[in-house]
């Protein structure tokens, strides 16, 4: 399937990059920290045959720009409202809005400040535990190992952030093996998320908060992830009642790469499970175009 990537200008000018590919009603994939344009690919190539698949890469994450100053979930909400409006405009339909990981918090985030455009929200596993005051001195943590690209004292600071088991972190270093990685790349999902702590820093813990979302929506959870998720989750089916729920069995935290195939029927059957007539609502242009 071929795809074409384009630039989205949001509020304050910031240019994000997006990637195309498919056809059919508009899907757009938010992904989480570390991530960038590759993050949704293989779930992507299974939903282009009936939909029309928006992938952003994030502020902060090359392509797009990175811009100076503190990251907040404002800002990226306005980001990722500027490309829902693009890909609305380009359709002519609302968009089915998934996220993973911190990409599922901020499209809570997107959803709540303006569904107009938003068919359906689908999140798997936002780490809404990871906010607020106790996320400060690890973002502190954080950037003074960035400052000196020391890449273990890096990882170990957002280690404590996800709360990754120690057998985990370890098998996963093992499995990398001798591997290298790609500096260009690696620099990107640093500074990434150097920024995306920022964000979670100046956020809330508060779950209850999402009560007051109303489009359809489904939550999405591996039965393996490691706590505080599961209770997370649990407290966010709470919260929004009218959600489906659904947990995966002997998957975890990283099923999109895992099993893709897996998600994605998931994802396609929550969306043809939405009515075709979808509501009209009054349009008001947001101060966002892509180009």
């Amino acid at each position: 399937m071929s795809s074409h990537d384009q630039s989205v200008e949001s509020a304050d000018g910031t240019h994000l990059v997006v990637r195309r590919l498919g056809v059919g009603d508009p899907v757009v994939l938010v992904h989480g920290s570390g991530g960038g344009l590759h993050s949704w690919a293989t779930v992507a190539e299974h939903l282009t045959q009936d939909h029309e698949v928006w992938l952003p890469a994030r502020r902060g994450y090359g392509p797009s720009d990175v811009p100076a100053g503190t990251k907040s979930f404002r800002t990226e909400t306005a980001d990722l409202l500027a490309v829902i409006e693009a890909a609305r405009r380009s359709s002519g339909r609302p968009v089915h809005l998934v996220g993973a990981s911190y990409g599922a918090t901020l499209a809570l985030h997107t959803t709540l400040a303006d569904p107009r455009d938003v068919r359906s929200l689908a999140i798997f596993e936002p780490p809404l535990f990871a906010a607020g005051a106790q996320v400060a001195p690890l973002l502190d943590r954080y950037r003074a190992a960035f400052e000196r690209d020391d890449a273990a004292a890096m990882a170990a600071a957002l280690n404590d952030v996800t709360r990754v088991p120690a057998e985990i972190v370890a098998a996963m270093a093992a499995g990398a093996g001798d591997r290298v990685p790609d500096p260009v790349e690696a620099r990107r999902s640093a500074v990434g998320w150097l920024h995306d702590l920022e964000a979670l820093a100046q956020d809330s813990t508060d779950i209850t908060r999402w009560s007051s979302i109303t489009v359809p929506t489904l939550l999405l959870a591996g039965a393996d992830t490691w706590e505080p998720m599961p209770t997370t989750m649990n407290t966010l089916a709470r919260a929004i009642p009218a959600a489906r729920y659904l947990v995966w069995p002997g998957q975890s935290h990283f099923v999109t790469m895992t099993a893709p195939t897996l998600v994605a029927d998931a994802l396609r059957q929550f969306f043809t499970a939405q009515p075709a007539d979808w509501p009209s609502r009054p349009r008001h242009r947001r101060p966002s175009r892509d180009s």
